[in-house]
């Protein structure tokens, strides 16, 4: 039987992190030969025997109680999204088979995004993969598109680069919200394929995942550099959408009366379109 490391990959990487000054321990003489806290400073602030928290980090037990998982957050500091990431992977969901079939969204969800003439709407898969998209959002990013991975996309696109006047924040809490939104169950084939060809293509991916952070996106500011309307600094929010198995709808706009508000407005009336340089035709 396959061991389930991801409990444990994920404790060993925040322990990992943590120095003992961050966690009141006094530093002795000499050199750590760990980085980190050692396993047994972490097994003492949680209140639990080394040997158990050993077997925690090995996949040797992956099912402690809730009580163990909240001295563990607690010695590790781990935020409440981090924590709640902790108790997700010690309850995993069953194996994820994948049907092989495209994600489907909601036709009323596509007539939905199509009506926002002034607001930029983009449908994601819990992969962060581009399901559907308007017209506005593919005039904006042409990495909007249908079969796009939003994630991916960042550490393989030179565009991107120039595109996100804070790309590297963006691409940290990219990584961070894919992990967020698909690793609490096992046996997920996309999310191998996807992590498989990150880690290949781009060290950055990799020691991005190699940290185990997690977030939950839920509002904040864009600042982009657009070629044919210049620079914009927009709001976005991502809806989760009920029902959908996991799938996300991320908005982006500009504040009404800002800098931003005529440059989008502008964009909207162009039909413009980075990738085909010429009127955006709808999707099929």
């Amino acid at each position: 039987m396959t061991v389930d490391r991801r409990l444990g990959d994920f404790l060993r990487a925040r322990r990992e992190r943590l120095q003992p000054a961050d966690v009141g321990l006094a530093v002795g003489a000499g050199q750590r030969r760990v980085p980190g806290l050692r396993r047994e400073e972490v097994a003492v602030l949680a209140g639990v025997s080394t040997d158990y928290y050993l077997r925690l980090e090995q996949g040797r037990d992956a099912h402690p109680s809730r009580q163990v998982l909240d001295s563990l957050a607690r010695a590790l500091h781990l935020d409440p999204v981090a924590t709640a990431h902790l108790h997700a992977l010690a309850q995993p969901r069953d194996r994820h088979e994948d049907s092989g079939q495209p994600a489907v969204v909601h036709e009323a969800t596509r007539w939905l995004i199509d009506s926002w003439p002034l607001t930029a709407a983009v449908v994601h898969s819990r992969h962060v993969d581009v399901l559907a998209s308007n017209a506005l959002a593919r005039a904006l990013n042409p990495r909007f598109r249908t079969g796009v991975n939003g994630v991916l996309s960042l550490f393989v696109d030179p565009a991107e680069r120039v595109f996100h006047r804070d790309w590297e924040g963006l691409a940290a809490r990219s990584v961070a919200l894919l992990r967020a939104l698909a690793e609490s169950r096992s046996g997920d084939a996309r999310l191998e394929a996807l992590v498989a060809e990150g880690s290949t293509r781009s060290g950055l991916f990799r020691e991005l995942w190699e940290r185990h952070d997690v977030v939950r996106v839920g509002d904040g500011v864009h600042r982009l550099r657009h070629p044919l309307v210049g620079d914009l600094v927009l709001r976005y929010l991502r809806l989760p959408l009920v029902g959908s198995d996991g799938q996300s709808l991320f908005l982006y706009f500009a504040e009404p009366g800002s800098p931003s508000a005529g440059p989008m407005a502008e964009l909207a009336r162009s039909g413009w379109d980075q990738e085909g340089q010429g009127e955006i035709g709808h999707e099929d």
